[in-house]
């Protein structure tokens, strides 16, 4: 095979990817191949979600509906923040707003919205948000960490130019793609401008995903109080967005001031709930572990968290 059949190469680890396509095509049907991990990311995260509901003794059926619920809202609220902070691309363009094939999606616009659908179901079934949300953010963790591969099938969501020990050499002629972006920060590796060697911040992001998801799983049969877990994978995630935001090339700025806005939001919850997780520390010195709900009756507990 030639240079032209190289998709991806990561040269200092000697892994060459020869002719990878990022769609297929099902009896006329393309597929793409990013809505397909997405996909298995959120089919594992309720599968994660619901085992997790069912040792804590929580009613999985509730879980069922806040997937349902939340996957749905997510995606529209995942496509309503890209659009925002892309607003001169999208005006005018009711079409090109709601056209997902062609990619636009931030994965904080989901958070929020996953979070205020879990806030809003937890208050019409008359349980704890904060259990719900202990719960619930296990499985959407997992799916962040197997979703953040799509963006390897697309070659997008890059950092800039490296030749560290993960560099990632992308093919820009590659014909098994429709296009590639490449951003005015990265440079062309070779002078025929056919390859960039940049860092792949989806891998990195990826993998401190699944630290923060294994570290969550470790520690949550001790938490002391409902939110603990929440708090932990906000302050967890806000952390790893800080460290990537810097790397990426494709940022969505505030307006013209040059600020990423998933940066931002990224540090004020890394603060905010590394805050509360040090004073709820404090509050709750050598109480006992409230992860396992022992008996039904014990739902009643959780219902004046809320209020």
């Amino acid at each position: 095979m030639g240079l032209l059949d190289l998709s991806i190469s990561f040269p200092n680890l000697g892994i060459d990817i020869y002719n990878l396509p990022n769609k297929f095509s099902i009896f006329g049907l393309e597929i793409a191949f990013y809505g397909l991990i997405i996909g298995f990311g959120m089919l594992a995260g309720m599968m994660i979600g619901f085992r997790e509901a069912k040792l804590t003794g929580q009613n999985v059926e509730d879980y069922i509906d806040l997937a349902l619920y939340g996957i749905v809202f997510a995606i529209i609220g995942a496509r309503l923040y890209y659009v925002i902070f892309e607003w001169e691309y999208y005006k005018g363009d009711f079409f090109k707003i709601i056209n997902l094939r062609e990619g636009g999606l931030a994965i904080y616009g989901g958070v929020i919205a996953a979070v205020i659908t879990c806030f809003i179901l937890a208050r019409v079934k008359k349980l704890s948000f904060l259990q719900m949300a202990d719960t619930g953010c296990i499985g959407l963790i997992l799916g962040q960490i197997i979703g953040r591969w799509g963006n390897f099938f697309n070659r997008e969501a890059f950092g800039g130019d490296s030749n560290g020990l993960f560099a990632m050499k992308i093919n820009t002629w590659d014909s098994t793609v429709d296009r590639i972006a490449v951003p005015e920060a990265v440079s062309y590796f070779d002078e025929a401008g056919q390859f960039i060697q940049v860092q792949p911040t989806f891998l990195y992001e990826s993998f401190l995903n699944l630290c923060v998801l294994l570290l969550i799983l470790a520690f949550r049969k001790k938490k002391r109080y409902h939110g603990e877990v929440f708090l932990w994978y906000m302050a967890g995630y806000g952390v790893v967005r800080v460290i990537i935001e810097g790397f990426r090339t494709d940022q969505l700025i505030i307006g013209n001031t040059g600020i990423p806005a998933s940066q931002l939001l990224a540090g004020v919850l890394a603060v905010g709930c590394g805050s509360l997780l040090i004073y709820n520390g404090i509050k709750h010195k050598g109480g006992k572990s409230v992860w396992k709900v022992e008996k039904e009756d014990d739902y009643t507990e959780f219902v004046d968290e809320t209020k």
